[in-house]
């Protein structure tokens, strides 16, 4: 069920890429006009600051590094241009396999979604995603991903197939740039004893999640020691984590006094 090595050799690029909202929140305190920022100054913020950025960001320039390695690619996504949007990408092999590649949930490594092939099982898998095994459900033009915790829960996330067009996906990457309602979130892959685990940093509490489970942390007491935190779990620039923090914190204040 593993891509060849060809498309991992791209995918292994954004091993130590977060997935985080952070960065939106932060870029709009910019005044910029257009949000979806482009690959050059992606990569520029990533050189500058050690950010990267939302599941579009990161679609968007895995997107590019697989153009330029000749691997056909093209986004796919889950509830586009709504508040629930979320963005993968297809990548395909020399025989015409498809994998999922999706940085934005932090998955390990892309997976087979062809049932044709005789590589493929609809059985629980471990090692493709952290802290969970995972199974491939394939329907026509969509695929279900059941992932499977320690705990026995069971959760699943849902993949439109059909290639989007390039435009109308820029178009909702701007609408998700443009509009931060969430409460702030990070989720970065960290090495555990001889796994990969899951951090994840949401509306002011974090989590580390492995095959043996998820572990809520002690909850930290001010936006500093937060930023402080998120620093060195992923390298970003503290003060940058600062500023978004506080546009976050800022919105719900505003939002609890409606």
């Amino acid at each position: 069920m593993k891509a060849p090595q060809q498309i991992l050799t791209v995918w292994q690029k954004f091993d130590d890429f977060p997935m985080e909202t952070l960065t939106k929140a932060w870029y709009s305190t910019l005044g910029s006009k257009k949000r979806q920022r482009e690959i050059s100054l992606m990569k520029e913020h990533r050189q500058q600051y050690g950010i990267a950025g939302n599941c579009f960001d990161l679609a968007i320039w895995l997107l590019d590094e697989f153009q330029k390695e000749g691997i056909k690619a093209y986004p796919i996504g889950s509830e586009i241009e709504t508040k629930g949007a979320h963005a993968a990408v297809v990548a395909v092999d020399e025989r015409g396999m498809r994998y999922l590649c999706d940085l934005g949930d932090q998955w390990l490594t892309p997976i087979l979604l062809d049932s044709h092939s005789e590589d493929f099982t609809d059985e629980k898998l471990g090692g493709y995603f952290p802290g969970a095994e995972v199974q491939v459900i394939q329907k026509k033009n969509e695929v279900e991903i059941l992932y499977h915790r320690p705990n026995g829960k069971i959760s699943q996330q849902l993949y439109q197939l059909e290639p989007i067009e390039m435009s109308d996906f820029l178009q909702a990457a701007e609408i998700s740039q443009r509009n931060i309602y969430r409460k702030p979130l990070l989720e970065c892959r960290v090495p555990y004893k001889s796994e990969i685990g899951h951090w994840e940093f949401y509306d002011w509490q974090s989590y580390f999640s492995t095959t043996e489970g998820l572990q809520e942390e002690e909850r930290l007491n001010s936006n500093v020691e937060w930023a402080k935190k998120i620093t060195v779990m992923t390298g970003y620039d503290q003060k940058l984590v600062e500023i978004a923090l506080e546009v976050f914190a800022s919105l719900e204040k505003k939002n609890r006094s409606v």
